[in-house]
């Protein structure tokens, strides 16, 4: 297993690997572009839900509602302030925007937080699919955020070394986490929630502070989303966006960082593959989902694979 000072030499590494790839990302085909960019993005979503279900062992179906908080709340402040691609304020401007906008996230993972997770599985996973409607619904009836009619105008600030310099942060700071006091409660609950309380640890706190870190990285990757697109709509924030979100995590392996990676990678890509058939595209897709549930239950990426990992890595 890799020990500190190797996960902090790696996390520079990424970082700085992804500043000189961002150097040639104008010589790739803008369609591959958009793939490695949600690639990416995908990525910051499964990896920040894989703390709450699959390390905390809660069931949110909600990730989508944080998304379009960080998304709208990030491009508010880049519209007003007039941040304009390749200007040197932008480079200031932008990360505040996307740390607001994962602040505003943070805060709604809170105000729910607390409250409702002192439920538990079933009952938690209608209550944050509730959650991520209101917000949807609530976004789509303020007229100053463009309403149902969608956000226009956002400056296309996100490319491939914000994207990636994020997904390094998440991955640094999880993977630090878990392997924390703060991941043996979060494990600890998991694993046996009664036991836990049983021994004195404070359960609701540990499922507040997963789910409001979750929560804040939803929102950073919808700020780097809309400056990816640079128009976004309710719509695009729906149910669906949070069941795709959560089929990473379940195909990946709950639990398993490096199995979750790779599905959002894989299920990101797939889709695409499959345009060629078109008009069945959906269904290859959905089939594929199917047999893997079938014949990998703990995931695609699951426990066989992440013991693979661990003899590599030691």
């Amino acid at each position: 297993m890799m020990n500190a000072s190797g996960k902090k030499w790696a996390f520079i590494a990424a970082i700085v690997l992804s500043f000189v790839l961002a150097q040639f990302q104008g010589e790739i085909n803008p369609y591959f572009l958009q793939i490695i960019i949600y690639v990416g993005i995908n990525t910051i979503l499964a990896s920040s839900l894989n703390l709450i279900n699959g390390f905390t062992g809660q069931f949110s179906l909600g990730h989508a509602g944080f998304m379009s908080l960080g998304a709208y709340t990030a491009s508010m402040i880049t519209i007003t302030f007039q941040a304009t691609p390749g200007a040197t304020s932008s480079y200031v401007m932008f990360p505040v925007a996307l740390l607001v906008g994962g602040i505003v996230a943070a805060v709604a993972g809170v105000l729910v937080g607390i409250p409702s997770l002192r439920l538990k599985g079933d009952y938690l996973a209608i209550t944050t699919l509730g959650l991520g409607e209101i917000i949807r619904v609530i976004i789509q009836n303020l007229d100053f955020v463009g309403g149902a009619r969608g956000l226009v105008g956002i400056p296309k600030l996100s490319d491939f070394f914000w994207v990636f310099s994020v997904v390094a942060i998440v991955i640094f700071m999880i993977s630090n986490m878990i392997h924390s006091t703060y991941g043996k409660g979060f494990l600890a609950v998991r694993d046996d929630e009664v036991a836990a309380q049983a021994m004195g640890i404070n359960t609701t706190k540990y499922k507040v502070i997963a789910f409001v870190i979750g929560a804040f990285f939803a929102g950073v990757a919808g700020g780097l989303y809309a400056h990816f697109v640079s128009y976004i709509t309710p719509s695009q924030f729906g149910f669906i966006k949070s069941i795709e979100i959560v089929v990473m995590v379940i195909v990946g392996g709950m639990g398993n960082t490096v199995g979750v990676i790779l599905a959002a990678i894989v299920l990101t890509i797939l889709p695409e593959a499959l345009r060629g058939v078109a008009e069945y595209r959906m269904v290859l897709y959905s089939l594929m989902l199917v047999v893997i549930m079938i014949s990998r239950p703990q995931g695609l990426f699951g426990t066989g694979f992440k013991r693979f990992f661990k003899k590599q890595a030691a």
